[in-house]
């Protein structure tokens, strides 16, 4: 197993996961200069519509949204264990009550053939492994929209998701602290419909962490 590791650190070194560098011996996920000068979201915990509250590894912008945008759209899916150790120390400072269940917003399934996988449900996995807790899908999206980032103006984004999410099994909900999870968070329109039908299904909390946010 040694030498199969060894063989694939030869063939694919590990690089930054926001700027491509090749990283160092002792670097991880990320080179010195990005984990110093990538745009960090504050260690707070902020409200939204039908969220308790949200947290963010960073902010939308720069090497993370470029980053972003290859994991999500140009197959770079090798980025969610990054992310995945990245938002789990988000969240062990931010949270360190925990949560009683771990999910995240799903793509439709037209979207999830189309691109091949869902992004966020790599991520839940990989903050699943690091803080010991089994991703469970509580959601199910019921109808394609029109993609977010087409759309301006939170209204007009909120109508968009309308009713495009149902749960999955009200008995898991029921009475739970929830941590949603999503990969970019601009309007929250997304998490917080998401939010609103694990809240009518039962849910006693419902908190959402992302590995970007929008600078608002």
């Amino acid at each position: 197993m040694k030498l199969y590791h060894w063989i694939l650190t030869i063939l694919f070194p590990p690089k930054c996961v926001l700027c491509g560098t090749l990283l160092k011996k002792d670097e991880t996920d990320l080179c010195s200069f990005c984990r110093t000068d990538a745009p960090e979201y504050p260690n707070r915990k902020e409200k939204l519509q039908f969220l308790d509250s949200f947290a963010a590894v960073w902010y939308y912008e720069g090497s993370v949204r470029k980053s972003l945008l290859r994991f999500k759209f140009y197959n770079a899916r090798s980025f969610a264990s990054a992310y995945g150790r990245l938002l789990a120390m988000k969240l062990l400072q931010t949270y360190p009550e925990g949560f009683d269940i771990l999910t995240w917003v799903p793509v439709s399934p037209l979207r999830r053939f189309r691109r091949g996988y869902d992004q966020v449900e790599l991520i839940a996995a990989a903050v699943g492994r690091e803080l010991g807790m089994t991703p469970v899908p509580l959601l199910k999206k019921v109808r394609h929209n029109r993609p977010q980032s087409g759309i301006f103006g939170v209204e007009k984004r909120r109508a968009n998701v309308l009713g495009a999410y149902r749960e999955t099994d009200r008995e898991k909900i029921a009475g739970k602290r929830i941590l949603l999870l999503d990969d970019i968070l601009t309007t929250g329109a997304t998490a917080g419909e998401c939010a609103r039908v694990l809240l009518t299904a039962g849910a006693k909390e419902v908190h959402c962490a992302a590995v970007a946010a929008a600078r608002k």
